[in-house]
């Protein structure tokens, strides 16, 4: 019904449609499209994915670029640790051998100190003979 309606072709009448005499033929045909046409949208649909192509390579490339530009960073870091960790142990055996017994007793000399004769030792802590308590006791007297 709703066909008929917007139809020019169609004559309504009541509550059955006719057709007029000169709707015998279509009004409208399909037209199928000219070799022009096809090869324009052919061609659009190529363009389209040689673009999509070029699009991804230039991603492609801006991410592989990105990458190396981190890559030359680590190592550059990478040289200063190792250049860092060499100085340390440098300034570590300066430290130890600064350190050193034989430097330290030297030092001392320079300065005017003198070695004990005697040297005597305290021992912090309970007795280690704990068997014979009384010998304290008569020691302290």
């Amino acid at each position: 019904m709703a066909i008929a309606s917007v139809s020019p072709s169609a004559i309504r009448r009541g509550a059955t449609t006719q057709s007029a005499p000169s709707a015998k033929r279509a009004d409208l045909r399909l037209v199928t499209q000219t070799a022009t046409e096809r090869g324009a949208d052919k061609k659009a649909f190529a363009l389209f994915l040689i673009s999509m192509a070029v699009a991804g390579l230039l991603a492609l490339l801006a991410i592989n670029t990105a990458l190396s530009q981190g890559a030359f960073e680590l190592t550059k870091l990478n040289s200063q640790a190792t250049a860092l960790n060499d100085e340390r142990e440098a300034v570590m055996k300066k430290i130890a051998k600064a350190s050193s017994p034989e430097v330290l007793a030297y030092r001392a000399k320079v300065a005017g100190m003198v070695s004990s004769q005697s040297p005597r030792f305290l021992v912090v802590g309970p007795p280690r003979d704990r068997s014979t308590p009384a010998q304290f006791v008569k020691d302290s007297r």
